[in-house]
Formats: C-alpha cells, sequence, structure tokens
C-alpha cells in the first residue's frame, strides 16, 4: 500500500544537535528584536524565510527578511563545520530497506537548498540513498502547507496520497502531512519536541525514531 515515505531532515532522519534553533535565534536576535527559545520552537519546521518573518514581527520588509535569512544561513553553515550532523541510529539502515522493498524515499526540509545540498553532502547523502529531495524555497510555501509532500510525490511518480508516509519531528510536520491527506502521519521525538506537544497534533503513529518505521508499514 505505501509507494513513498516523506521524510524530514533535520530533527527526524539527521541529528544536527539542535543546531538550527541556535542559528536562527541568533540571526533574529542580532536586529534588536526580542525572541526567545519557545518564539523559534514554534516554528521549526518551517520555511525558514517564512519563520524569519514571523520572528520579527510580520512587518518585516523583503530586504530585511533576506539578510536575516542570509545571517541565518553563514551561523548554520559554520555551526555544522564545526559539529558536523550524522545520521540517527539505524536510519541508513531503514532508507536501503524501505528501497530495496519498492518504497521511494524523499526527503523535505525548511532549508533552502544551498543549505541542503552541502548538508546531504557531508553525510554522503548526495547520491543514491534517496530519490528525491524537495527544499523550502522550491514551493509556494512551506509547512504547514503540503506542497513538499505533494512536490515529493511528483518528482517520485507517485499519484495516489493514499500510498504516503510522512515523518517529521514538528509540530508543522504533522500538519503538513495532515493537510496533504497523507495515508499515515507519523512524528518522531528525536527532534527534541516533547511528547505532549507532538501527541497534542493529529497524527496516526508516534516513534521513538525513524528506525522504528518498519513496524508502521508492515501494520498498513
Amino acid at each position: 500500500m505505501v509507494e513513498l515515505v516523506a521524510c524530514d531532515i533535520a530533527g527526524t532522519t539527521l541529528d544536527d544537535h539542535g543546531l538550527v534553533y541556535d542559528a536562527l535565534e541568533n540571526a533574529v536576535a542580532a536586529t534588536g528584536a526580542a525572541v526567545t527559545r519557545e518564539d523559534v520552537a514554534r516554528w521549526m519546521g518551517a520555511d525558514k524565510r517564512e519563520a524569519v518573518l514571523a520572528l520579527l514581527g510580520g512587518a518585516a520588509g523583503d530586504d530585511e527578511v533576506r539578510v536575516v535569512h542570509e545571517d541565518f544561513c553563514s551561523r548554520l553553515r559554520d555551526s555544522y563545520d564545526e559539529r558536523p550532523p550524522v545520521p540517527f541510529d539505524g536510519v541508513p539502515e531503514l532508507l536501503a530497506d524501505l528501497r530495496a522493498r519498492g518504497v521511494r524515499v524523499a526527503l523535505t526540509t525548511g532549508f533552502d537548498r544551498a543549505i541542503t545540498g552541502p548538508l546531504l553532502e557531508s553525510v554522503g547523502w548526495d547520491e543514491g540513498v534517496v530519490d528525491a529531495v524537495v527544499c523550502a524555497d522550491e514551493v509556494a510555501a512551506g509547512r504547514p502547507a503540503p506542497y513538499m509532500v505533494h512536490r515529493a510525490m511528483e518528482r517520485c511518480g507517485v499519484q495516489r496520497v493514499d500510498r504516503v508516509v510522512v515523518v517529521g519531528d514538528t509540530v508543522l510536520d504533522l500538519r503538513a502531512g495532515s493537510n496533504a491527506g497523507a495515508l499515515a502521519v507519523v512524528g518522531v521525538l528525536t527532534g527534541g519536541v516533547a511528547t505532549q506537544t507532538l501527541g497534542a497534533e493529529r497524527h496516526t503513529h508516534l516513534l521513538d525514531s525513524l528506525a522504528g518505521l518498519r513496524s508502521v508499514l508492515d501494520a498498513l
């Protein structure tokens, strides 16, 4: 029944040590805006340009958003250079197993391609590991809009959304999966979001990590 598994990247497939939270908070705070970690957490999983605009109060101009987003990207690249992200335990084996079963695998992310490409290359996932990668700057709107899921379907040649499983570690990941009409919407707890918070969102499954997805697929 499952033809495609669409997974978020940071916090779901890759452990980035929470560095994206730090980079976004610090880039916004550098403008003089008052921002807390709780403010930032509400925008995890979103298109980072959309997150910047919201964290600046929603009234910033395009130029200011661009400058802050560029600062965020620079800070994140530096942080990743100092402490490289790594796959969560069992995830590389899971992805290989899914593709061996004939299930296509797509990665979706709130990052732009300029961040995503080097990130995946750094862990050896730039070729032959997944079937498609969809970035926030390649669709009309980021999560919770369903567009990245639908673009992943397009790139993987999957036409039925009731044969798609969406996996993510944030509230917005789950909302995007639900908005897309996915067969299963799976939350994972590896990204630091509290069980109570993720559990309060519409979902079909809640797992300790993506590595446990086999049991979900076997039951569908």
